[in-house]
């Protein structure tokens, strides 16, 4: 008998999550190839909400008035103000680093969840966030060919979505906890889907497509960032937040940079063997931020 709250499947969902969003660092970059980072995201945006469209009239009665300014805030904070964001940074850093600072999303979730949300954790869950941080840190200081000044310019659109994504992976948790995911994921991308739908045709994305040698191909790329990278993914995503912990859904944030690093190498981006340690604590910190939180809320 199928049981949600197997955690076979629950580690199973998360090494799903680990390949398709430590993949979305390079379907980026190829977007940015042709496009500028406005666009970039505001089609991610767009494509996104349309693919989900049929899933709004599937899913229509699970939504009730009460639960709008919840998915408009999930929308927002989840999906749209960090797609622009993630874009505009990987226009000054490698796509393997963009995936390395995604990394701090854990520790955003731990403060926020303590902070806000009245959440309880073990030493071990704090040491596990230690201990992914500085692994997550010393890829950061070894890894690109860019001096610090460059990194931290641009890497600071990333910590700031991730702090979002922290925001955001509460909410779910707070707010939706009897809702399917998939409804969350479809309606989230309502409010957000007209908004960059409407920005995007007052840019100039369609003379681009027609004007490009490569453009279909860079939307391609876009494409897949939007469906699978996307809406597929937030479905997984938002039922591993109702069928097991925050802070274990936001774990994946750790093992996506080990991704990224190997997508950036096949595109030719630097790899350093010194690279393997770092990866080791972030691994390590993945398996400590897991343990058994203490009674009381969940993480």
């Amino acid at each position: 008998m199928f049981n949600p709250h197997s955690k076979a499947l629950h580690w199973f969902i998360l090494f799903l999550l680990t390949l398709v969003w430590g993949s979305s660092f390079i379907l980026m970059k190829k977007g940015l190839e042709v496009f500028p980072s406005n666009q970039v995201g505001a089609l991610r945006i767009t494509i996104t909400f349309l693919f989900l469209l049929p899933f709004c009239y599937f899913y229509r009665k699970e939504v009730q008035k009460k639960h709008w300014k919840y998915l408009t805030l999930v929308g927002f904070v989840g999906n749209f103000f960090p797609a622009f964001l993630f874009a505009e940074a990987q226009t000054g850093i490698d796509s393997s680093l963009a995936g390395i600072l995604n990394s701090l999303s854990p520790l955003f979730t731990l403060l926020v969840g303590v902070l806000f949300f009245k959440s309880k954790a073990r030493w071990l869950n704090v040491a596990g966030i230690i201990i992914g941080l500085v692994g997550a840190c010393g890829l950061i200081y070894v890894s690109g060919t860019k001096g610090f000044d460059n990194n931290f310019g641009y890497g600071i659109y990333v910590i700031i979505a991730t702090f979002l994504y922290a925001l955001n992976l509460n909410f779910v948790k707070s707010f939706f906890h009897e809702m399917n995911p998939i409804a969350i994921t479809a309606f989230a991308f309502v409010p957000i889907g007209l908004v960059s739908t409407s920005y995007l045709f007052t840019t100039n994305f369609v003379d681009i497509i027609e004007t490009t040698n490569q453009a279909y191909q860079s939307l391609l790329y876009i494409s897949i960032l939007a469906v699978v990278g996307s809406a597929l993914s937030l479905f997984a995503y938002y039922y591993l937040i109702k069928y097991s912990t925050v802070l274990f859904a936001a774990s994946v944030t750790y093992t996506i940079p080990i991704v990224a690093i190997l997508w950036g190498v096949v595109d030719g981006e630097i790899f350093k063997p010194v690279f393997l340690l770092w990866m080791f604590l972030i691994l390590i910190g993945v398996l400590l931020v897991n343990k058994k939180v203490s009674s009381g809320t969940k993480l």
